[in-house]
């Protein structure tokens, strides 16, 4: 029986097949272990690493990006392959409220690189400042929600390439949406500090 259809709903046990070091970069952390709302947790981990020094160098983030892409689409079909369809039920709510029909590709609920890249992605070359990064957050939450086309579309791909894709598409979105706010409060409010 694959854990994800364990009728206990039991937390998931994938210690004995998986590496430490896949869990680690899957997890974000270990922060997708949390059983509620792992996915803004996730997307927390992205925004606390965002802030490390040295990271407002464009190519070491970019770069950081791209490794956290490579390492998320490996990693995270390692655990869907386990762990299946197990959500959350802050998860299972939101999937049947605002991305109902089926989903045939496994996006459990503790994998949270996704989220943590799309949050990146979502910060790529936006000033920094606690403004920008706390409207970019909400952002990209509500696109990594409401998947917005292509990301539902991207979603759909195997071996943990759609678990990644869909939420750089919402991390895209949501940079375009955090640099037109940002654009329009420097033209509305061109005596105030820059957020």
């Amino acid at each position: 029986m694959k854990a994800s259809e364990d009728p206990t709903g039991s937390e998931p046990n994938i210690a004995p097949r998986l590496s430490f070091l896949t869990r680690l970069v899957a997890t974000g952390f270990f922060s997708g272990c949390i059983p509620w709302a792992s996915g803004t947790f996730g997307s927390i981990v992205g925004l606390l690493i965002y802030f490390v020094p040295g990271l407002e160098n464009t190519a070491l983030f970019g770069g950081l990006i791209l490794l956290g892409f490579g390492s998320g689409v490996i990693t995270s079909a390692r655990v869907a392959a386990i762990e299946g369809h197990r959500l959350t039920k802050t998860a299972e709510f939101a999937k049947a409220t605002f991305q109902p029909g089926p989903h045939n590709v496994p996006d459990p609920s503790m994998v949270v690189i996704d989220e943590i890249v799309g949050m990146w992605v979502s910060l790529f070359l936006l000033p920094r400042g606690l403004l920008v990064a706390g409207f970019s957050f909400i952002a990209f939450r509500v696109f990594d929600i409401l998947k917005p086309f292509p990301a539902r579309q991207l979603e759909k791909l195997p071996n943990g390439w759609g678990i990644m894709l869909d939420d750089v598409v919402a991390g895209f979105y949501a940079n375009i949406a955090t640099l037109v706010v940002f654009r329009m409060y420097l033209l509305l409010f061109p005596g105030f500090p820059s957020p």
